[in-house]
């Protein structure tokens, strides 16, 4: 692996390493049974900062793609992940995201005309097993709404995942500024429903602040800069394996900060889960010899342009 893909595999999987503490600090210092309000608090300050930071606004048609990503990544992915994060044990509530490789797969199957490679299929049934296995010791307890709010969760940000990688970004415009759309455009979406739903913000104590400063800037605005970055340079499948990192930080961090116990089932399963985020950056790169070969049968030589 180049040292450069290196690098910027590890700083995108900080992201979902970052992500993995969303449920220790949701459920610690933030208000209780607010799930829309915390994914407002979330999302529009970022976004708003995001934007004042790249002072790009989106043209043309990539008002309504900005719309749509920010719907999917965002706007019910937020509200989603906190409703599972109030009714699921942490290290539970994320490891269900896990599954998030196999529907990106699929979907990248059909939107984007990747066919999925055995490597690709195998390593997310390992993953989807792995996750299996570190949930199994809460199965009889869990709550339905709480799997069901996981589930659809990962489904919207595995299809806005997608489609980022296969709209990309509009010329001239960094990852910096498409982050910043799609937060914006997610925060407003949810500001509305909060209100309708939660009526107005509850009182914030001190931990309450730190807790929202922290998922607002730390948790959101860094972290998914990191990762449009990546989805940018990588593929979307390499991108999305990095996502079970999130399930083994908050697992690690409900053992050691929350006291919650990991069975030798549950250790098994995130080595199961980390062994296929590791496979899951060693697909193979372009097939260069096909492409070389492509380009030769293409090329039509002449004087003025030669065949390389």
């Amino acid at each position: 692996m180049a040292p450069n893909r290196a690098t910027l595999i590890a700083l995108t999987a900080l992201a979902p390493v970052s992500w993995g503490t969303t449920y220790a600090v949701t459920t610690e210092f933030l208000p209780a049974d607010r799930p829309l309000f915390t994914g407002l608090m979330r999302a529009l300050p970022a976004g708003l900062l995001l934007l004042a930071l790249a002072r790009v606004l989106p043209r043309g048609a990539w008002w309504g793609k900005a719309t749509v990503l920010g719907a999917l990544n965002i706007g019910a992915f937020f509200p989603l992940l906190f409703l599972a994060a109030y009714r699921l044990p942490g290290g539970t509530a994320a490891a269900v995201g896990s599954i998030g490789p196999l529907c990106v797969v699929g979907l990248s199957a059909l939107l984007l005309g990747q066919r999925p490679t055995v490597r690709s299929l195998l390593t997310g049934t390992v993953a989807a097993f792995g996750v299996s296995l570190v949930v199994l010791k809460a199965a009889g307890a869990l709550d339905p709404l709480g799997v069901l709010a996981a589930l659809t969760s990962i489904a919207s940000m595995s299809t806005g995942t997608v489609l980022t990688k296969r709209w990309g970004r509009p010329e001239g415009v960094g990852p910096l500024a498409l982050t910043g759309w799609q937060l914006t455009a997610g925060g407003l979406l949810i500001a509305p429903l909060a209100l309708l739903v939660e009526g107005a913000p509850p009182a914030l104590d001190g931990p309450a602040v730190g807790g929202y400063l922290y998922l607002a800037l730390v948790n959101t605005a860094v972290a998914y800069w990191l990762w449009f970055r990546g989805i940018g340079r990588l593929t979307a499948t390499q991108v999305t394996f990095l996502g079970p990192l999130s399930p083994l930080t908050a697992a690690v961090i409900g053992w050691a900060a929350l006291g919650e116990a990991l069975t030798p089932w549950q250790l098994a399963g995130m080595a199961l889960t980390f062994g296929a985020t590791v496979a899951g950056q060693l697909a193979p790169a372009p097939r260069r010899k096909a492409l070389r070969r492509r380009e030769t049968t293409d090329c039509r030589p002449s004087a003025a342009a030669p065949c390389k």
